[in-house]
């Protein structure tokens, strides 16, 4: 009997996930954003032929209904919702890009890393740290920092930032190196 109940609340626990789960699966089964998936390769450099004009100092990105207000990746296609902005995006200019050096750990998809404490303003994983760019904190109120796993990218336009994709939600942010 106890056995029963357990496998019972084992699967009423799954149906429900943990707080701040990603979007409700679609009739297909598959979710769109998030619950796991991990984007093969990061976004693609911005080709625009001059700078951006300066984003809003706060933008949605909900490009669908049930989708994050959050930059995202889709899972179909690995399309990254929010980085349109280019290198001209005075928000992640940095006056001394790779202050603290390059991040010498595993970037990209052959690596996910646990995230081990802290908050948006300075985190760490893997004896290594980083913070959340200004802009960016907003869309990262929802990530577990002391157990969501998360794939580091570099980021094509914005030089001394990378791009911390929390494989759970989907979603990510520009992040700073700060050392190990």
């Amino acid at each position: 009997m106890f056995v029963f109940v357990l496998l019972v609340s084992i699967a009423a626990f799954a149906q429900h996930g943990r707080p701040g789960e990603a979007p409700a699966r679609p009739a297909g089964g598959q979710r769109e954003v998030g619950g796991g998936h991990i984007p093969m390769r990061g976004p693609a450099p911005v080709r625009a032929p001059h700078p951006a004009p300066p984003a809003p100092e706060h933008r949605v990105f909900q490009d669908q209904p049930g989708h994050p207000s959050a930059p995202h990746v889709h899972t179909q296609n690995d399309r990254w919702i929010g980085h349109e902005s280019g290198p001209g995006d005075p928000h992640y200019h940095l006056d001394h890009p790779w202050e603290h050096g390059h991040f010498p750990g595993v970037v990209g998809p052959r690596h996910v890393w646990r995230l081990e404490g802290g908050g948006p303003s300075r985190f760490r994983f893997g004896g290594f740290y980083f913070s959340v760019a200004p802009y960016d904190i907003g869309y990262c109120s929802d990530w577990l920092w002391d157990s969501d796993d998360i794939v580091i990218y570099d980021d094509p336009d914005h030089p001394g930032w990378y791009l911390a994709y929390n494989v759970r939600l989907g979603t990510y942010c520009h992040v700073l190196y700060l050392g190990s």
